[in-house]
Formats: C-alpha cells, sequence, structure tokens
C-alpha cells in the first residue's frame, strides 16, 4: 500500500483568506500528475477510495483537503484554480455551482436518475439518522419515528435537558438541507424542532462532534446524524444506537463534480467515473460505512431529488424565512 503522507496544517491563509480547510493529506501515486481534491468527507473515512482509485491508476496523486459543506462554496468562490475536483453531501449547494456554470459537462459518464445535466454526479445513498447514547435510553423504549421520539423526550423532560444535539443550519450546509428537506417531508420536524428548543438543545457543525459527544455522554440523542458517520467509528459503537427513522428517512446521494477550470481534465473524469462505478464498494472492507447508490437498498428511504428543486431554499428570501423559522423553534 502507498504511504499516506500527512500535512495537516498546511498554510492556504494567504491563498483563500478566511476559509478554513478542516484537514489536508496528500496520498501519493508514481511520478505524475497530482489532482486536487475539495471534500466534505472526513480523510479517514474516505482514505479506502482514495488508495483504490491511486492502485487503478498509479500515475496520478491526490491531494486531498476537507472543509465543511457551506464552507467549500466560499473556498471555490475565493480560489476555484485551486481545486479541480468537488465532491459533498450538500447537493443542494453541488447543484448551484453547477448552475453557475462551474461544472464541467462529463459526456461520457453514465447517463441516469443519479446525475444533473451531466456535471453533478452521485455515488451514494445515505440516510439521516437519530443516534442514540445506549445507556441514557436503558430501561426505555427505543424511539423509532419522529413522532415517538418527541414523546419520549416530552414524557421525561428533565432527564434529556441539554442533552439533545443536532446541525446549526446556519453554517452547515449538509445540516440545512435535511432540515429543509425533512420539513417539506412532514410538519413533525417542526414540532420536534420546538421540543429540542425548549429541552435546550446543542448545534453542532457536523455530525463527528455530535458523534464524540454521544459516546462521552454528553449528549444523550442527536438529529440528522449521517448513519455512514456512526457506523465507521468501532470504538464507539457499544456506546451508542443508530435508528433510520421509520417513518421516512431522508436521504441524501454525495456527490462529485469537476469544476470547469481544471487544467487535468481527463484525471478529474477518471476520479469521478471511478466513484459512480461503484468499484471501490465492491472491495472487501468489512464495515466500510458509505454504501455506493447500487448497495443501498433500506425500505422506506426518502431520497432527495437531484434535480432544480433543490435550489428552492438557496434562494434569499427562501433561506431567510426558514431560518427565522428555525431560530424561532430552536433558539431560547
Amino acid at each position: 500500500m502507498r504511504n499516506i503522507v500527512f500535512v495537516i496544517a498546511w498554510l492556504w491563509a494567504s491563498v483563500l483568506g478566511a476559509a478554513e480547510l478542516e484537514d489536508r493529506q496528500m496520498f501519493h501515486g508514481e511520478d505524475g500528475v497530482t489532482l486536487r481534491v475539495l471534500s466534505s468527507t472526513d480523510t479517514d473515512i474516505f482514505a479506502p477510495i482514495l488508495e483504490g482509485f491511486i492502485a487503478r491508476n498509479p500515475s496520478v496523486s491526490l491531494d486531498y483537503a476537507v472543509a465543511g459543506s457551506a464552507d467549500i462554496v466560499t473556498l471555490i468562490a475565493e480560489c476555484g484554480d485551486c481545486f479541480d475536483v468537488v465532491i459533498s453531501s450538500a447537493m443542494d449547494l453541488q447543484l448551484k455551482l453547477a448552475n453557475d456554470g462551474l461544472a464541467r459537462r462529463l459526456d461520457g459518464l453514465a447517463q441516469g436518475g443519479s446525475q444533473w445535466r451531466q456535471s453533478v454526479f452521485g455515488f451514494t445513498l445515505e440516510p439521516a439518522t437519530v443516534v442514540l447514547n445506549r445507556a441514557a435510553f436503558e430501561g426505555r423504549a427505543l424511539p423509532t419515528t419522529r413522532q415517538a421520539l418527541i414523546e419520549a423526550l416530552r414524557a421525561d423532560p428533565e432527564h434529556f435537558r441539554g442533552r439533545l444535539g443536532t446541525y446549526d443550519v446556519r453554517l452547515s450546509g449538509l445540516g440545512y438541507l435535511f432540515a429543509t428537506q425533512d420539513a417539506r417531508a412532514s410538519e413533525t420536524f417542526w414540532r420536534l424542532m420546538e421540543v429540542f428548543g425548549n429541552l435546550d438543545a446543542r448545534l453542532y457543525c457536523c455530525s463527528g462532534d455530535m458523534i464524540d459527544d454521544l459516546a462521552s455522554g454528553e449528549l444523550f440523542v442527536a438529529y440528522n446524524v449521517l448513519g455512514s458517520y456512526a457506523s465507521t467509528r468501532p470504538e464507539t459503537l457499544d456506546k451508542v444506537t443508530i435508528i433510520t427513522p421509520q417513518d421516512f428517512a431522508t436521504t441524501m446521494m454525495r456527490t462529485a463534480l469537476v469544476l470547469e477550470s481544471t487544467a487535468i481534465g481527463d484525471e478529474a473524469e477518471a476520479l469521478v467515473a471511478y466513484l459512480t462505478s461503484g468499484a471501490w464498494a465492491a472491495q472487501d472492507r468489512p464495515g466500510f460505512p458509505l454504501p455506493s447508490i447500487g448497495q443501498a437498498e433500506v425500505p422506506g428511504l426518502n431520497v432527495v431529488s437531484l434535480d432544480p428543486g433543490l435550489l428552492v431554499y438557496l434562494d434569499r428570501l427562501k433561506r431567510a424565512l426558514f431560518l427565522e423559522a428555525w431560530s424561532s423553534a430552536l433558539l431560547r
């Protein structure tokens, strides 16, 4: 296996202004080109896929940078020439990048419902889940629907006060996508958010931080957590229970696009082709958490469509109205 050289604290501040990278690592192939990838997926989760790509394309090295899904848009606006491929769980923001003319058409890739205008390509299906601290629910019925969760919280509010977590949708692109799609699907979402607000819910930037606090006992319930992130941490699995809501499971596609500005389009397209082929999922990796689109067969998935409807809540007025309603429910 090729060496992975860790290059965590690269000083890009002079290039990218105030934008921040959470992590940056180099995956070395043989001498050749370096493909620059900007992604919202943590490196430790995505590393096996990157290594699999290099094994098939040994002349390509990968410079893999991680940022929050909302920060990705800022980074591209500040320095679009700094990256070649963008991978994100925030489907709506990816669609906006393409709609703004920043994504290259890849006509050689397969067509279907998991792509938009041959520019944005889905390659995983991942439901938002409710993750529970097991010890906090010892002797209690596990809530398998949103309504059941509401009833559990209302039945013993002091037990859960200050121990609930969810995304801060003002900061998290994925959190905003999940929240708007939940609200479109059911009014139960707003009732649940009001209960969370009344019980002093904590707000987070990302799934990983919520999972950390669940494992430590700081949180008892985390809502709309990516199940793939929870299941990839074997050291926490005995401390948490992952529930895919039975009423409906809001499910996003992790997507990839090639930036129009790239100077190495062939290599960039090869990476997207590898992702959409699902070949990485066929490799023998017990417990690997990211399900390819072809593998995801969970009943009741409410898959978010990759279509212009995603842009509705990115409209400034729509976004402002939604955040006002969300703040009224959550912030006390």
